[in-house]
C-alpha cells in the first residue's frame, strides 16, 4: 500500500482520475511503465476507449499512450476499459516496459516520463 502524504487521504483512493496533488515520490516506487494501445471500430466506443485511456496515461499519441499504473490501476483500467470494447471488433492491448530497457526515440519524440505529481481526489 503507497503511504499517504496525507492524513486526510486514504492511499487506496488514490487514482490517476483526481484533483488533490501529491508528490512523485509518494506514488513512483510502486509504478511501472506500461504501452496501452486500441484499435477500436464504432465512433462512440473509440471515443469512450479515448477517456478511459485519458484517466490513466501520462503520454502517447491518438491511439496508443504510456501509462505508469500500479497493480491496482492496472487492474481498474482493465475492467474499465473491458466495459467499453466489443471483443468480436475492437482490440486493446497493455504491455508492460521493461524497467531496465533503453528507450529510444526519432525525430520529436519524448521518452515516456511520469510526472513530477500525480492529482488525486
Amino acid at each position: 500500500m503507497i503511504p499517504s502524504p496525507c492524513p486526510c487521504v486514504d492511499a487506496t483512493t488514490l487514482s490517476p482520475a483526481s484533483t488533490a496533488i501529491f508528490p512523485l515520490h509518494t506514488l513512483l516506487m510502486h509504478r511501472r511503465l506500461f504501452v496501452a494501445a486500441y484499435d477500436v471500430s464504432h465512433p462512440r466506443r473509440l471515443r469512450q476507449a479515448l477517456e478511459v485511456l485519458k484517466g490513466y496515461s501520462t503520454g502517447g499519441q491518438k491511439s496508443v499512450f504510456e501509462c505508469f499504473l500500479t497493480e491496482g490501476e492496472r487492474g481498474s483500467l482493465l475492467r474499465e476499459i473491458k466495459s467499453v470494447l466489443e471483443f468480436q471488433e475492437d482490440r486493446f492491448l497493455l504491455l508492460p516496459v521493461d524497467p531496465g530497457a533503453e528507450v529510444q526515440t526519432l525525430g520529436v519524440a519524448v521518452p515516456p516520463s511520469d510526472p513530477t505529481y500525480y492529482y488525486v481526489d
